[in-house]
């Protein structure tokens, strides 16, 4: 089995990520922060992945603090792991530290091959 195949919560990284207060707490207003620069391994070749995350999140009482976030990303530049389990950990992180009432991360990878991937992961609070 390889590092990251099964989305955990309290990953080891995410004592990275930090928040503050949200201001606006009865409103539902979008946050959209994109990613250009994430990069990962490739669990099978030992090779990089670039990819460029968006995240889209509707804040309840925090707000992700961006030099945080930018810290806890850079973690995963050296970890072999597939597309598909660093979104879904990196979501799980997410909503587990920040706590927002909806959130969608989208992935989307560099062809490697001839072949790109967009990986789309979302969580919503129950009411």
């Amino acid at each position: 089995m390889f590092q990251g195949e099964i989305a955990v919560p309290g990953t080891p990284f995410q004592d990275q990520l930090e928040c503050f207060d949200n201001s606006f707490p009865n409103r539902d207003y979008h946050i959209e922060i994109e990613c250009p620069e994430f990069t990962s391994m490739c669990p099978k070749t030992g090779q990089p992945d670039f990819g460029t995350l968006i995240f889209r999140y509707v804040p309840d009482q925090k707000c992700v603090e961006l030099k945080s976030l930018k810290l806890y990303l850079q973690k995963f530049r050296n970890e072999g792991i597939f597309y598909e389990n660093v979104t879904n950990r990196i979501l799980d992180d997410f909503v587990l530290i920040v706590n927002p009432r909806s959130v969608t991360l989208e992935s989307h990878w560099g062809a490697r091959g001839g072949i790109s991937s967009v990986i789309t992961v979302s969580h919503e609070k129950t009411k």
